[in-house]
């Protein structure tokens, strides 16, 4: 293995590290919905503009200028999933959100097969099918979650299915000016919900932190290590943030995922799994 894919495999997986902190931020803020949409946001916002600029420089701001309807159809569902995304976090379990939204690649093929006629690979169709019974699994036999919650989750699946296809549809849109108006957009949704009667010095720390390592860091990282990686690593090494956003969770507060959860959780990742690494096999 050479250089670069030795520091590649450590930074996406430490992406993958930075994205699975999402629940253990979530468990430990005391603030509402609205209140962590918005500081997250903005707080997030600020480092991927501070990240714009170390990776293309100055001239980097002017993406912004080139949107275009692509760019600001993926910042507008981009908006719509952080409100999921932070919604589902505070009403159901942590490791039903993370299990439901390990499905995104088999709904992403098949939006993709609607909008853009790319017709999925039997081994996809096959995996979908577990996927979805792998959650069907975990949702009507489990109690660890909430029927909102879990559909705020399937939510986000389709908005990150939607993300997907738009940035395949559109190779040459501006992400990371698109994901940082979504940062910008959504929490003005919810100034008008969000309250400051929690907000003190150590919650504004914990949401800086959420926003700078949840948002920023991790994408920073997941964008760098991605470029030394072939595709099916970067893919296998980002789904290890199924597993490892309720681990955190359970090692700081001790929740321990229901049987049905557990199970429905081993198998959407190992059709996950399984459907990457056929891919990958395929495209020898």
């Amino acid at each position: 293995m050479i250089l670069s894919q030795r520091h590649g495999i450590i930074m996406v997986f430490a992406a993958a590290v930075g994205w699975s902190t999402a629940g253990f931020f979530a468990r430990l803020l005391p603030t509402d919905i609205a209140t962590t949409v918005l500081w997250r946001g903005w707080f997030g916002a600020l480092g991927l503009l501070v990240l714009i600029v170390v990776l293309e420089g100055p001239q980097g701001l002017r993406a912004f200028g080139r949107l275009g309807r692509a760019g600001f159809a993926y910042a507008a569902v981009s908006g719509v999933g952080m409100l999921a995304f932070i919604g589902s976090l505070k009403m159901t379990s942590v490791a039903h959100v993370s299990i439901i939204y390990a499905t995104v690649p088999f709904a992403a093929a098949g939006l993709g097969w609607l909008a853009l006629g790319e017709r999925p690979s039997r081994a996809a169709m096959l995996a979908s099918v577990a996927a979805l019974c792998g959650a069907t699994v975990m949702v009507g036999l489990s109690r660890d979650g909430t029927l909102p919650g879990d559909a705020l989750a399937a939510l986000n699946v389709v908005v990150g299915a939607c993300m997907i296809v738009i940035a395949r549809a559109s190779p040459g849109m501006p992400t990371l000016a698109a994901a940082t108006l979504s940062a910008v957009w959504a929490p003005l949704a919810c100034l008008p919900f969000a309250s400051m009667a929690l907000i003190d010095p150590a919650t504004v720390g914990l949401l800086f932190a959420f926003g700078l390592i949840n948002t920023t860091a991790a994408l920073a990282l997941f964008i760098l290590g991605s470029r030394h990686l072939p595709a099916v690593k970067t893919a296998l090494i980002s789904a290890l943030e199924t597993p490892l956003t309720p681990f955190w969770v359970w090692l700081a507060f001790g929740d321990i995922p229901s049987a049905p959860t557990l199970a429905g959780g081993v198998i959407v990742f190992g059709a996950v799994v399984w459907y990457v690494r056929h891919e990958a096999r395929t495209a020898l």
